[in-house]
């Protein structure tokens, strides 16, 4: 694949419409599969979906009162340094280390003066793999995450620019995951994310679940997502069924096989 090519580049890869899922959509992941293989993401509470090709919530699906301890628990390890956009990097070579690296690259918090555009361009410049990145890539990273921000601000009542109102934010964090395949130097899994979002000090807060298939690559000495290995991801799973996307307590999350995640080690 060539520098300035590859699926970093494909239109609408990295837009977004405003909703509980639009950080996910915004994700390394997103940019690189462009799709979650699905339409029915749940959530509680309304929210629109985002664009095509991305997590979309559906207000269908609220989290049993009944719980059911998940039979898988892991605590992921945590990289050994953090590098100079703020992420951590230096996953340990093992398929654990290449989930944790996928679960840093999905988690974002955008609040105050820290803008999607901000988080998008930490996450592509730590995690992405040298093929897919390119000076055009990145330009196009930073313009849809410039869409959401103004998506945002207009929904939070701001101005174009200015920081979200205090006790504002949009944040993903993944909760779970299953390994689809895995060998010494590629693992892909389907990764289950909560992403919240408020609107202001008053405002209640919303939340929603995706789910999203993504692959890691041992790429120099570290895990990097590429667009190859989430190809193959995507032929591995081609009409497969997907695991059911409930949170964790829901008796469906361990038959699904989902792992679910403790705090990192």
């Amino acid at each position: 694949m060539s520098r300035s090519g590859g699926l970093w580049n494909t239109k609408g890869t990295w837009l977004a419409g405003v909703a509980l899922a639009a950080v996910l959509a915004l994700t390394g992941y997103a940019a690189l599969s462009g799709s979650d293989g699905g339409e029915d993401a749940p959530a509680k509470g309304g929210a629109s979906p985002s664009a095509s090709g991305a997590p979309s919530p559906a207000p269908s699906y609220t989290v049993p009162q009944d719980w059911t301890e998940p039979e898988r628990w892991v605590a992921l390890p945590r990289g050994q340094r953090t590098d100079e956009h703020g992420s951590q990097v230096a996953f340990p070579h093992t398929v654990e280390g290449a989930v944790a690296m996928l679960a840093a690259a999905n988690t974002t918090d955008i609040e105050g003066q820290r803008s999607t555009v901000d988080e998008q361009m930490r996450i592509y410049n730590s995690y992405a793999g040298k093929a897919d990145q390119s000076a055009q890539a990145a330009e196009r990273v930073k313009a849809s995450a410039q869409q959401t921000d103004k998506g945002l601000a207009q929904e939070m009542g701001v101005n174009e620019g200015q920081p979200l109102p205090s006790g504002a934010y949009v944040r993903a964090h993944v909760i779970g995951y299953k390994v689809i395949k895995k060998s010494n130097d590629e693992v892909s899994v389907w990764l289950l994310d909560r992403v919240v979002q408020k609107n202001g000090e008053t405002e209640k807060e919303a939340e929603s679940y995706t789910r999203t298939l993504l692959a890691a690559h041992w790429q120099d000495g570290d895990w990097k997502m590429t667009a190859d290995a989430i190809r193959q991801a995507q032929k591995d799973t081609a009409g497969q069924a997907q695991p059911p996307l409930v949170a964790p307590g829901d008796e469906e999350f361990n038959k699904g096989g989902w792992t679910a995640i403790r705090a990192a080690s």
